[in-house]
């Protein structure tokens, strides 16, 4: 089957900006409604509900109605990754000059759907293929038996292989421009951070706060 129509169809949808807008006030994980997509957007309730009806027609969104309310999230992880590698491809550079404290913590830490990103995790992935806990090439990663062992004495629960969703995943870092951990792996580890108060999601930003004894954890963890 030629993919180009759908894939000239899907970019088409991500395209327009103020749907780019909306998807990527989603890219936290949570849900929102029609009017707070709306208000990220910088358009009318009107326009958000046709532009978002369109992205839930081409499974680039979900809807969960709850009560009077309608929210919304991303399709899935699938949505999440290729959003990630857009805003790689489209990010500015890099050496932008005097970073406001917004765009430090962001790039310091920050959450990418349901995993983290940004410095931190990109050292994290890095200190693990080092290890030969994590091995691949050509946008596929495997998790080594080394790795199994190393990952269960982190109390890491383990990938299910049995779900369709991949154990684990390389996912372009927008702003390190270097792969972080995706896939159920890289969920499983920002799930066992914020269980241990590591790191807390900060209100209205995808920012991630390191907690003092995050930072001395996680500095462990880069050692080990």
């Amino acid at each position: 089957m030629d993919a180009g129509p759908s894939l000239a169809r899907i970019a088409a949808l991500i395209g327009d900006p103020a749907r780019a807008l909306m998807l990527a006030a989603l890219m936290d994980g949570r849900s929102r409604t029609a009017g707070e997509l709306a208000q990220a957007a910088g358009i009318t309730p009107q326009t958000a509900s046709a532009h978002l009806a369109k992205l839930a027609d081409a499974g680039l969104l979900a809807i969960e109605k709850q009560g009077r309310h309608r929210y919304h999230r991303l399709g899935n992880g699938d949505v999440a990754h290729a959003l990630e590698a857009l805003m790689a491809v489209s990010a500015a550079p890099l050496k932008t000059p005097r970073l406001g404290p917004a765009d430090a913590a962001l790039r310091h830490a920050r959450t990418c759907y349901d995993h983290m990103a940004g410095e931190i995790a990109v050292g994290l992935a890095e200190r693990w293929l080092g290890k030969g806990w994590i091995e691949g090439e050509d946008g596929e990663w495997r998790l080594t038996a080394s790795g199994r062992r190393g990952f269960a004495a982190l109390d890491i629960p383990l990938p299910d292989e049995s779900q369709r969703r991949p154990s684990l995943r390389p996912c372009l870092d927008w702003s390190e421009r270097r792969p972080h951990l995706g896939g159920q792996l890289g969920a499983a580890v920002l799930e066992s951070l914020l269980a241990r108060d590591w790191v807390r999601k900060r209100r209205g930003s995808r920012a991630l706060l390191l907690t003092d004894e995050g930072v001395r954890a996680l500095a462990r963890w880069r050692q080990r």
